[in-house]
């Protein structure tokens, strides 16, 4: 029986395989793709929103509700606690409540959060507000890149979905210059705007057609999919093979937390979450939190510095959006990988000047280099193909329990990294730096041996041939 189980498992994904393959033609974007994309990813730009508010914010609350530098460390790191708890529910809200509605579920908790901090008083209003914000950024962190990579074109996902990194981007950036000529209370106030429109904008928009396959809701699966490839489309080869795929799925027993170590799903998980345990190594939000006292510590002006990166970011971020699905995700990791390491290698080098008292002119200017390389590379493939990535690999029966887990690892690796920082740069800066940059090197090794190439592949092929699954 268990043979028979085996051979009927590689039946299905071949013939998976085969039909994706034989059918290789691309579809255009609709007004309907593009709109579901712009609501889903407004909720990356309150993340990014969320993240970029304490920075210019801090010293106008402390000032006005007298906080201690201590208090407000708390205020800033409690975004994070509140976030891993949201990514620790983020795949079972995601699979009972839909894609749309743990959008929404997780708005209403941004909402509550920014009119917190809008209305506080003194910190205990302030921090419940971040942690609530915290909560709905980590529901978010997993739900949309999910959605828009189950309602795109498979020759588009890529780009679409990298559209959650560029708004995230967009966000931070926003908060960072409009944060230095407005009140923090007014930029609270703006920070509910990304939600509303979210929020309002989830009861126009399909619900995941893969979803609903999931829930057994065919009727609806194959509405949804027709409003989204247009209505003249025939949808009739992309709607079976989902179908084939989730009933072969079915078949499966329900899955539980110990399932996903089975070894079946031990090439998704390893990439999955290898992906973004060096994503964190490589000290992306160690330079992104604390790049004002990088600037200053190499003996630069940390204003200058802190609008060179956003300068940097944002159009780097959309290079990789626009190579996404020419150059492949493979390629775009390997070059950014390259250059975070490549960074982190000359910020380490400035550093190991100054300590030596060596070419004192030149080590402030290499420092900002070496800062903007690694803001630069990470912007054009490490900050947003991870997720890319993550929201493909896995398959609908175990996708919310590891896309879970893999944002939580994200998340838990964010704190340590961010937590860790000031004491690593006490301890030697160079050394800090020196680590950092060995990390991107080990994702560069792990990259070209392990992780896939997804472009103009469907869903269900990617998780076909990485997931050679049994039915018992």
């Amino acid at each position: 029986m268990e043979r028979e189980g085996i051979e009927e498992g590689e039946r299905s994904s071949s013939l998976l395989i085969k039909r994706s393959n034989g059918d290789q033609s691309g579809c255009s974007a609709t007004v309907v793709v593009m709109l579901s994309t712009f609501i889903a990813v407004s909720g990356s730009y309150v993340f990014g929103s969320a993240v970029g508010f304490s920075s210019p914010a801090q010293s106008g609350i402390m000032d006005d509700l007298g906080l201690s530098l201590a208090e407000y460390s708390v205020f800033g790191s409690i975004l994070t606690i509140g976030a891993m708890l949201g990514a620790i529910m983020s795949g079972k809200i995601a699979d009972l409540m839909g894609r749309r509605g743990t959008m929404g579920f997780s708005e209403v908790f941004c909402l509550i959060g920014w009119l917190a901090i809008l209305f506080a008083k003194g910190s205990w209003s302030l921090n419940l507000g971040r942690l609530s914000i915290g909560f709905g950024i980590g529901l978010l962190s997993y739900v949309v890149p999910v959605y828009i990579a189950e309602i795109t074109p498979k020759n588009l996902r890529g780009a679409f979905t990298s559209f959650n990194q560029l708004m995230i981007c967009c966000g931070v950036s926003v908060m960072y210059l409009i944060g230095t000529i407005i009140s923090w209370r007014t930029l609270a106030l703006i920070g509910t705007i990304p939600c509303l429109i979210q929020l309002l904008g989830i009861f126009v928009i399909p619900e995941s057609p893969r979803w609903l396959a999931k829930i057994g809701r065919w009727k609806d699966c194959e509405s949804a999919l027709q409003r989204l490839r247009g209505m003249n489309a025939d949808i009739s080869a992309e709607a079976v093979e989902i179908r084939d795929y989730t009933e072969t799925l079915q078949l499966l027993s329900d899955s539980r937390v110990l399932d996903l170590f089975q070894q079946q799903y031990a090439r998704s998980l390893i990439v999955g979450v290898g992906l973004m345990v060096l994503q964190q190594l490589g000290g992306v939000n160690a330079i992104a939190y604390y790049a004002s006292g990088i600037f200053v510590s190499a003996g630069l002006s940390s204003r200058v510095g802190s609008i060179a990166m956003v300068i940097v970011q944002v159009p780097m971020t959309m290079l990789g959006v626009l190579l996404m699905d020419k150059s492949g995700r493979r390629m775009l990791l390997l070059v950014s990988a390259a250059g975070t390491c490549l960074g982190c290698f000359l910020a380490g080098l400035s550093f190991l000047l100054q300590d030596l008292q060596l070419w004192k002119e030149f080590s402030p200017s290499l420092a900002l280099v070496g800062v903007l390389v690694f803001t630069g590379s990470f912007s054009l493939g490490m900050g947003g193909i991870p997720w890319v990535i993550m929201s493909e690999i896995f398959p609908i029966n175990i996708k919310g329990l590891a896309g879970s887990l893999v944002t939580v690892v994200n998340w838990f690796g964010s704190w340590i990294i961010s937590y860790a920082f000031n004491f690593l740069m006490e301890w030697n800066s160079e050394g800090t730096f020196f680590l950092f940059s060995s990390a991107c090197g080990l994702t560069v090794v792990f990259i070209a041996k392990l992780v896939p190439e997804t472009k103009g592949r469907t869903l269900e092929e990617i998780q076909a041939s990485m997931n050679p699954f049994t039915v018992k």
